[in-house]
């Protein structure tokens, strides 16, 4: 399993990922469009030149980024394709000097899992939660915050 930087090749097979998870509600959809605009946030993980896992690496602010759009294809869950994604996005956060991650989430134990740990939502800067006023959610939003110290 190979885990690079996205392409404009790799677009339909991200969105098909990512929207297969948020047709169950277990993540946010996005768009073909978004993925076009933020193409640099993103990595893939591929296998036998099929894409099989996405995630993104969105900053924030101030040494602040986002873990998002996480998501691995149904038949290759369970082995560790989004550790491995997770952990490139940390790496590439590192090399920015990013000194806290964070994700919001419905998968809680993964994450755990990686070392981030669960904190109240309204311990995030005001500035994570620009974008959420998009979101079909806002206000009541009902994912968990999780963190990780990366320094």
């Amino acid at each position: 399993m190979l885990v690079r930087k996205a392409t404009f090749h790799d677009v339909e097979a991200m969105h098909q990922i990512i929207n297969h998870y948020a047709e169950k509600r277990l993540m946010l959809a996005r768009s073909r469009n978004t993925l076009y605009e933020t193409l640099r946030d993103f990595v893939v993980a591929e296998e036998a030149g099929r894409i099989i896992g996405v995630g993104a690496l969105h900053l924030i602010w101030d040494a602040l980024a986002e873990v998002r759009s996480l998501a691995v294809a149904p038949e290759a869950t369970g082995r560790g394709v989004g550790r491995r994604i997770v952990e490139t996005l940390s790496e590439e956060a590192k090399e920015l000097g990013v000194k806290t991650l964070f994700a919001l989430t419905y998968q809680r134990e993964f994450f755990e899992r990686l070392g981030f740990h669960e904190v109240p939502k309204e311990k995030l800067l005001h500035k994570v939660w620009k974008e959420c006023i998009n979101c079909p959610k806002f206000p009541n939003c009902d994912e968990i915050a999780v963190v990780k110290n990366i320094e």
